[in-house]
């Protein structure tokens, strides 16, 4: 058991340096060398769990792909909590403070541009985009929207929350809850129903539980 614990403690590891170096210099600069000397193992660990940098790659991705369907999994509140028009407030704070403070899925969207076909967990981008479309059309369907066209919504969404995430890279403001709260705060007057507008929560609900 003990030689197990180590054998995934190790793997955690070189999961997370690649991750690091990955954001940080780039996915074509970072060698199998760096990684393991950034995860303090040796070379011929790293080879024992992954034989190739696509190998390790693939890994960050499919963490990333784990941890992003954790944020886009949580409970949707009830409609008179604005149903699936507050979930979506809600997973868009969810996503952005996650890019801000984890490494493994802020290398995951990145690779997703630079190593499409090195993963298993799918370009994280296209996965937010479907799941937008999926929660305007919920919310459209529970009454929640005004008259606005659900593809623009869609677009406007999409684009403003990849959009932080790119600034983000270079200056974390873009990704505080600041930010994002102001854009729900100009946004959602615009595009939800009279009555939901009385129940969603531009800060998102799941930090007004916190």
């Amino acid at each position: 058991m003990a030689k197990q614990e180590r054998a995934v403690r190790t793997r955690n590891a070189l999961i997370q340096s690649a991750a690091e170096l990955f954001t940080k210099d780039g996915f074509e600069a970072v060698s199998l060398s760096m990684i393991s000397s950034r995860a303090g193992v040796s070379n011929g660990a790293l080879h024992f769990h992954f034989p190739s940098k696509a190998a390790l790659s693939a890994a960050v991705r499919d963490a990333a792909a784990r941890r992003f369907g954790r944020i886009t999994s949580a409970e949707r509140p009830p409609p008179q909590y604005g149903g699936s028009l507050q979930s979506l407030v809600d997973t868009s704070h969810a996503l952005l403070q996650g890019l801000r403070h984890d490494v493994v899925l802020r290398a995951g969207f990145d690779l997703g541009d630079g190593a499409r076909d090195a993963g298993r967990g799918g370009d994280l981008h296209e996965r937010w985009h479907a799941w937008v479309e999926d929660a305007v059309v919920r919310a459209a369907h529970e009454g929640l929207l005004s008259d606005v066209a659900p593809r623009d919504l869609v677009a406007t969404v999409v684009g403003a929350t990849v959009g932080f995430a790119a600034l983000g890279e270079y200056d974390v403001r873009w990704l505080s809850h600041t930010t994002l709260t102001r854009f729900w705060s100009l946004l959602l007057p615009r595009i939800a129903s009279a009555p939901a507008l009385r129940g969603v929560v531009a800060a998102g609900r799941r930090a007004e539980a916190s």
